[in-house]
């Protein structure tokens, strides 16, 4: 199975000026665990709950706090034609959980690590339930 068949279409982009109130919200009402962060000159990052929690468990507040200032820009890109596999590889060697999906060196997509097992789970041993 390819990365194209696991990917969420559904990418949210933010800018680095949004506060992480507002991407937080964003996220929320997206129901997506990342944010695209798209920067005036057309560089991708990504923002994720995990740099949202991170900041206000350093006590930050949400409303100063930039997107810019916690976006990832050392980012691994993952292409449709990926293989599940190899997206799980990239994000369990580099320790992240999303990946942004490109093409034509725009992003398509967001694949994570929930969308791969929703993938291989019914491919694989299913979880007995209790009567």
């Amino acid at each position: 199975m390819l990365v194209r068949d696991a990917m969420s279409t559904v990418v949210l982009t933010i800018g680095p000026a949004h506060t992480l109130r507002q991407a937080a919200r964003l996220m929320a009402a997206r129901r997506v665990g990342a944010a695209v962060v798209l920067d005036s000159d057309a560089s991708l990052g990504i923002l994720t709950e995990r740099d949202i929690l991170n900041s206000l468990g350093q006590g930050q507040d949400p409303d100063l706090e930039t997107a810019g200032t916690h976006t990832t820009t050392d980012v691994v890109f993952a292409a449709p034609s990926w293989t599940l596999e190899e997206a799980a590889g990239a994000m369990a060697h580099g320790g992240f959980r999303h990946l942004i999906v490109t093409d034509d060196g725009g992003p398509v997509g967001v694949v994570s690590v929930r969308d791969i097992i929703r993938c291989w789970a019914p491919a694989r041993h299913r979880v007995p339930t209790v009567a």
